[in-house]
């Protein structure tokens, strides 16, 4: 299975400074991704619970099932990554009768994508990046299995990308190995943390990532209360660029 770098470009932020003036998704065009036609309305939702955009995500989610079903792995994963942040918006609400069918559909959802053999490269980082930044903000009950959940699909993406690490961009390997040391710290694999935060130093000097790794390292304590991701920022694989990009082929 070929695993798609970047997919879920867990650097929201960069996201949400763009959302204002996003153009709108051109469905039809089968030279952008379906990633790339719903992420940006995705995080918009997250960022700043814009629920305009997080229900043009869904709608268009809905749109791409229809037009490219052979993307179903893919699409799946991006419903139950926006699932899950309505269960967790509810669930923060003290709405317990509406968080518990969101989170058993985004579940659902979840392990319809990976099954998929097929549209399904992007799967594993929906899942996982998902998951480290929601995980604590579901009810106790659910974070231990949710931890566990973004680690197992962390640890598919280590597979299939730790041999061409020293290639990839800094955006890219960033994500991989923080969500990696966060969901290793969070499930208690206290070795693979530490190897983690040694490989983020090793590879990745001078980064935002291996200042926060140091300080991991430095101050273990504070593991359980930050977030390593979201340090660096990848600009291309945007909406916006491609369309750009695309014009200039044309």
């Amino acid at each position: 299975m070929r695993v798609l770098k970047g997919v879920l470009l867990t650097c929201v932020g960069v996201l949400t400074m763009a959302a204002a003036q996003a153009p709108d998704p051109p469905l039809a065009d089968t030279r952008l991704t379906v990633h790339t036609l719903v992420r940006e309305d995705v995080f918009s939702g997250w960022t700043s619970n814009n629920l305009t955009r997080l229900s043009k995500a869904e709608q268009n989610i809905e749109s791409l099932l229809q037009s490219r079903p052979s993307q179903r792995g893919n699409l799946l994963a991006w419903r139950g990554a926006i699932e899950t942040y309505r269960a967790v918006v509810a669930h923060e609400a003290g709405k317990a009768g509406e968080f518990a069918p969101l989170f058993s559909k985004a579940r659902e959802d979840f392990a319809a994508a990976a099954k998929e053999t097929a549209g399904n490269e992007g799967v594993f980082a929906i899942i996982g990046g998902t998951l480290v930044t929601f995980a604590d903000r579901l009810p106790a009950e659910h974070r231990a299995a949710a931890w566990s959940q973004a680690y197992d699909g962390y640890a598919i993406l280590w597979k299939a990308q730790s041999p061409g690490l020293d290639q990839l961009p800094v955006h890219h390997k960033g994500e991989l190995l923080t969500g990696l040391a966060q969901s290793a710290q969070r499930t208690g694999r206290t070795e693979e943390t530490a190897l983690y935060l040694d490989k983020i130093l090793a590879v990745m000097p001078n980064t935002p990532y291996e200042a926060m790794a140091r300080q991991w390292k430095a101050d273990p304590a504070t593991a359980a209360t930050t977030n390593l991701t979201c340090k660096n920022c990848h600009s291309p694989g945007r909406l916006s660029a491609r369309l750009a990009a695309l014009a200039k082929q044309d």
